[in-house]
């Protein structure tokens, strides 16, 4: 079985058929839709694995200190990995980077393996300088998603934050997710309508998250509004709540 435990915004905890813990954007701590229990990093048990999509600190936010406790490394965008590296923020062998097109295989050549897509975003790393106690902006590499197939075959496509682009169409037809986590909160990422249109035109999936909505003000789309927007799609949403756990 798969299982899918959903923190808020993008943060996810994918526990895999083989037992091994992928956690996906752990903005926690400062998440104002993180449940309370979470938001104390060792709430979430063993971790094996640490993905980030972009540098924005709703999506990177407790990465270093997650991958530092647990001693596991970070996949993310190059250009974040290597600032990261750079700024001494994480040693290079918790600091990986990959690419666009990019597959890894973390667990062996016969476990889980993970792409990185396209994502239609910006990605700059806001970083606090210890020297002089000042703000500074990172390249952050560029916004990825990730397809992630598990041991049994699953596919999740996590899709990070993304506006509309057609290739969605290209990513759905080769990869073929089984599960797609899909931002809906519009503002910095599609709207329902837009998800709904990529849903029922492009993606196709049997099953939809919808992520990224409500956490801040400008985040205005609902579930609902994603749902009705999607029409007689026979796509099954699942429209959870932050600390909810879905099984595959």
């Amino acid at each position: 079985k798969v299982e899918v435990l959903w923190l808020g915004q993008s943060a996810t905890k994918i526990t895999t058929p083989g037992g091994k813990v992928i956690v996906i954007d752990p903005f926690l701590v400062n998440n104002p839709k993180t449940p309370q229990q979470y938001k104390n990093l060792e709430a979430l048990g063993k971790v094996d694995l640490i993905l980030v999509t972009h540098a924005h600190g709703d999506h990177f936010g407790d990465a270093p200190a997650l991958s530092k406790m647990n001693n596991v490394p970070v996949y993310g965008p190059s250009g974040l990995n290597q600032v990261m590296i750079t700024l001494g923020i994480l040693p290079p062998e918790l600091s990986i980077r990959f690419n666009k097109g990019g597959t890894i295989t973390p667990f062996g050549p016969d476990g889980v393996k993970i792409t990185s897509t396209h994502a239609e975003h910006s990605s700059e790393l806001l970083w606090r300088n210890p020297a002089t106690g000042k703000d500074e902006s990172h390249i952050g590499g560029e916004p990825l998603g990730f397809i992630i197939e598990l041991e049994n075959g699953f596919k999740i496509y996590h899709m990070g934050d993304t506006g509309l682009f057609s290739d969605m169409k290209f990513i759905a037809d080769y990869y073929k997710p089984d599960l797609v986590m899909i931002p809906i909160g519009g503002h910095f990422v599609m709207s329902p309508k837009d998800a709904a249109f990529a849903t029922r035109e492009w993606l196709k999936p049997k099953y939809a998250i919808p992520i990224h909505y409500a956490t801040f003000p400008v985040l205005r789309g609902t579930p609902q509004e994603y749902m009705q927007a999607l029409g007689t799609s026979p796509t099954k949403v699942f429209p959870i709540n932050p600390g909810d756990k879905l099984t595959f």
